[in-house]
Order: C-alpha cells, then structure tokens, then sequence
C-alpha cells in the first residue's frame, strides 16, 4: 500500500508538471500573436499592437480568475445549459483542490494546474480578436470587450463543451479547441470587425482593393514559428496527462500530428498562392501553418501522422480561398484571423469524423452552429453597447497619424521617422 501511494504521489507530480510546462508553452504563444500582429500591421500602429496583446493577457488572467472558471467549470451545475453562478477561484465552491484523496477517483494533477492551462486558452481565443480588429480600434473599447469576452462569452461555450454542458452530452467532440477556442475568438473578431468597418484607403468606389502590407515580415515569420512551437502544449496539454505508457505514447502522437499538419498547412498555401498568384506569398504561407494547426486541434489524436498531414494541407488551402473571399466582400482583417481561426476551424471541426469513430456529422455541425451563433450574437451586443457608450473607432485623422500616437503617445519605431 505504501509503495501504491508513492507511485500515485510521483504520478501526481509528474502529471502536474506537465500539465503547468504545457500551460507556459501556450502561455509563450502571446508573444507568438504579439510578434505576428506587429509584423502584419503598419509601423505606425506597432506598439499599440504591443499594449493590447500584453494587456488582454492580463484582463483575461483577471476575468477568468473572478468569474470565467468558476462559470466554465462549475463544482455543482444548474443544468447542461446554464452552470450557475460560483464563487472567485480558491473560494469555497470553486477550490481547485490541490489534494490527493484515496481510491481510483484520485484527481492526478493539481486542480490550480488546471485553471493555469485553461486560462492561457481563454488569452488565446482574445488574442484572435486583437488582429482582426488592428489599426483602427480604440484601445480602451478593445479591452472593455475582453473583460465581457474572458469572463463570460468564451467560459459559457466553453462550459457546454469541455464543462459538462448539453454539447458534451450531445457528442460533440473538440479535442483542444479548433471550435471552443478558436471559432469562438474567430466569431467574436468577425462581429467586431463588422461593426467597426475597413480601414481607410482599403477598398474603394470602383470595386478595386488597395492592399495594405505589413511592416516587419522577419517579425511575422518569428511570431509564426513562436506559435508552432506554442501549439504542442496547447495540443499536447489536453491529453491532460501523461504518467503512464498510454498516454505518454498518445501525447507523443498528438504532437507528432500537431507538427506534421502545420507542414501540411505550410506546402498547400504555398502552392496555392502560386497558383492563383503566380508568386510564392509568404502572408499566405504563414497563413498556412497557423491554418493546418488550427485544423488539427479538433482531434489530434485519432488521424495516423499521414491524414493529419492531408488535414492541415486541406486547412492551408481553405485559408487562401477565405483570405481573398473576405476581401472581395470587404471584410478587412489586417492578419488574417477570421479565416484561419473562424473558416479553418469550422473544417477542423467537421474534420474529426475522418478519424474519431465517436465523432458523427450531426454532433459536429451542432456544435459548430452553437459556438458560432452564440459567439456573434453575444459579441455583437456587446460591440454594439460599447459603440454607443464609447465609441469604438479612433478619428480619421488619429487612423491616418496612426494609433500608436493616439492611443500610447509613443512610437515603435521612432528612429525611422522625420518631422
């Protein structure tokens, strides 16, 4: 008995600090979307870029710590629909015990290992609205969003999913979020950028589209690798353990077909691009990567390395057609957001049934629907109330002079100017 109690407290241990390395690794993936997001944009909008990827971190941090968690992973749910209302993280009704109780039931990492990792997650899904939404929004109603976004918008789907809600009951499968996560903050960037409008100078009269580059593609390319490397705890994390063969060799698996879709991506952007551009587009094949991780995080499990691959390629391919379909219907996102989370994470969804014997079609179109109208409905009331409250748009003249100055009072880069 004393050697089965050592072995279930290493276990504990080793399990815990996986889950916790796997949380920084999704952690590390901020600087990810903050180096992207930077490098998409205009210099002069760069370091407003910076404060809102650095601040949403933290709004998040604070929002899922009051109310998010305790709404996404309730100790006693209402019903399969609504979880109720539980108390700040560490209180009575929401302790994230860090005990280690007698018997097969025995929780084998630290429940606060497990707010950790899901807070990270809820800082992604905002960090998805943060490019969609670049150089024209104010800061101030930016982060007013991410208080109604961290807190509720994003726990509650999340409940219904990965908390024990209806979706969870219905069948719905989303192994670490293409839906949950990424649809969702996808969804909630699309509602704001409609509200919002393009950025000036983008699309004009006569039909044509001006095309607005970025100012740093050696900072974008960094950002990408940055979340590639991210990914494998984002995908690797939610196996949720790994102190027995079974799991380690699953978690080995998960992060083999987390990379090998990412390369998919990768190629199938590339070559698309040049095919419809005649020139090798590197947006397009950052795009890709982002897209053929994206794809994947529906059920990185089940496919062999092969049809993950062919998954993450059919994403890279999604996400080039989505990109330029956006713009002709002049749905201006500066980085891409809303087609390689929003579409390419619809496609991950339905994906899962290629692989996942539990996974059927019905269940994974109810579940996207759910995610998606909940998510628009939702965000697009709170747009609309900032919008009257606050306003959400910087003035013409603060968009032409750039937000940096606007909204910081500093500049990024400030030795390239002249005055």
């Amino acid at each position: 008995m004393e050697a089965l109690a050592q072995v279930r407290e290493l276990s504990y241990a080793l399990d815990t600090f996986y889950f916790l390395v796997c949380g920084a690794l999704v952690m590390w993936m901020a600087a990810g979307f903050s180096m992207l997001e930077a490098g998409m944009v205009r210099a002069k909008n760069t370091a407003e870029i910076l404060t809102k990827n650095i601040s949403l971190f933290a709004v998040a941090s604070i929002m899922y710590m009051l109310v998010g968690y305790g709404i996404m992973y309730p100790a006693e749910a209402v019903s399969e629909y609504w979880p109720g209302l539980h108390g700040i993280l560490g209180s009575d009704d929401n302790a994230a015990a860090d005990v280690i109780a007698g018997g097969d039931d025995a929780p084998y990492y630290s429940g606060l290992s497990d707010f950790f990792f899901q807070v990270v997650f809820v800082a992604t899904a905002m960090s998805i609205v943060s490019g969609a939404v670049a150089e024209r929004m104010k800061l101030w109603a930016f982060l007013g969003f991410a208080v109604v976004m961290t807190g509720f918008i994003y726990p509650m789907q999340g409940y219904w999913k990965w908390g024990g809600g209806f979706l969870d009951a219905a069948g719905f499968q989303d192994f670490a979020g293409s839906g949950v996560v990424h649809l969702c903050g996808a969804t909630a960037a699309l509602a704001g950028v409609i509200l919002l409008g393009a950025r000036k100078g983008k699309y004009h009269k006569d039909g044509s589209i001006t095309a607005i580059p970025g100012c740093n593609m050696p900072l974008a390319t960094l950002g990408t690798f940055i979340l590639w490397l991210g990914w494998f705890g984002f995908n690797g994390g939610s196996e949720l353990k790994i102190s027995d063969v079974g799991e380690a060799n699953a978690t080995a698996l998960v992060f083999v077909n987390t990379n090998m879709a990412a390369a998919g991506g990768v190629m199938a952007a590339m070559m698309t691009a040049r095919l419809m551009f005649g020139k090798t587009d590197l947006t397009m094949a950052l795009n890709g990567a982002l897209a053929g991780l994206v794809a994947i995080t529906a059920e990185p499990l089940a496919p062999t390395p092969l049809l993950a691959t062919i998954v993450g390629a059919i994403g890279g391919v999604i996400v080039v057609f989505s990109i330029v379909t956006l713009d002709k219907i002049r749905i201006d996102d500066p980085v891409g957001a809303i087609s390689v989370h929003g579409v390419v994470g619809m496609w991950g969804l339905m994906a899962v049934v290629l692989s996942n014997s539990d996974a059927t079609v019905s269940a994974q179109l109810m579940g996207l629907a759910t995610i998606f109208v909940w998510t628009f409905v939702t965000a697009m009331v709170t747009w609309g109330v900032l919008k009257m409250v606050i306003g959400i748009r910087v003035t013409e003249e603060e968009e032409y002079e750039g937000v940096d100055l606007s909204e910081c009072g500093m500049e990024a880069y400030p030795e390239f100017t002249t005055k």
